[in-house]
């Protein structure tokens, strides 16, 4: 099913395996505060003591903290939104494409939730804000072909509002299920990354058809 589409298929490999295998031997908890997004390392009022606690260095949480999950559940949406924008997306913006844009919505899912509390000792963790970013392009490539205009609104604009609202349902049920957990949800992060999307998907495009 992923055969066109080997960079989705190997990130959802990776992040699942790892994401399982913390979870299963207890130690997410650990992970989180060693290699998730800790804001108050950046500039924040603990950055240099939280810089020496022999932590995984500051600039790679952005990408560590997408392998860290909290549970099943936040783990297993992750992981089934990946499966079913990723490869379409990746079909039309290539590998490389694909690659690049799950990275940087992981640095913009990071910067958005810096900005909202950028003092916050809190771990961040998960890779909603990178898939967040794969949604936004998908978003913008297949929103005129998968619904029909409503209204004022134009057929892109209406899949582009669905998948906001599904993302966000999804992200409000997770949450849900994770509250009172160390690991809340980020709903800065998703934003940040989906607005990474939308704005990357048509240079990336130019690029893949450039290189072709």
């Amino acid at each position: 099913m992923l055969a066109k589409a080997p960079a989705t298929a190997a990130i959802g490999a990776v992040t699942a395996f790892i994401g399982l295998a913390l979870i299963l031997t207890g130690n997410v908890d650990y992970t989180a505060v060693y290699a998730g997004f800790i804001p108050a390392r950046f500039g924040g009022a603990e950055a240099a003591f939280l810089n020496d606690a022999g932590l995984l260095p500051a600039w790679l949480t952005p990408f560590s903290a997408t392998l860290v999950h909290g549970g099943f559940t936040h783990l297993l949406f992750n992981m089934v939104m990946l499966l079913i924008v990723g490869k379409a997306t990746e079909i039309a913006i290539g590998t490389r494409g694909i690659l690049a844009l799950y990275l940087v919505g992981a640095v913009a899912s990071v910067a958005a939730h810096w900005l909202l509390d950028p003092n916050s000792t809190q771990p961040m963790i998960g890779a909603s804000g990178a898939v967040s970013a794969i949604v936004g392009a998908y978003a913008i490539l297949y929103g005129r072909q998968r619904t029909g205009a409503i209204g004022p609104f134009s057929p892109r604009m209406v899949q582009i509002m669905w998948l906001i609202g599904a993302w966000t349902a999804i992200n409000l049920l997770i949450g849900f299920l994770t509250a009172g957990t160390d690991s809340p949800i980020a709903a800065a992060a998703h934003v940040g990354g989906f607005i990474a999307g939308v704005v990357l998907v048509r240079p990336l495009l130019e690029w893949q058809w450039r290189e072709a």
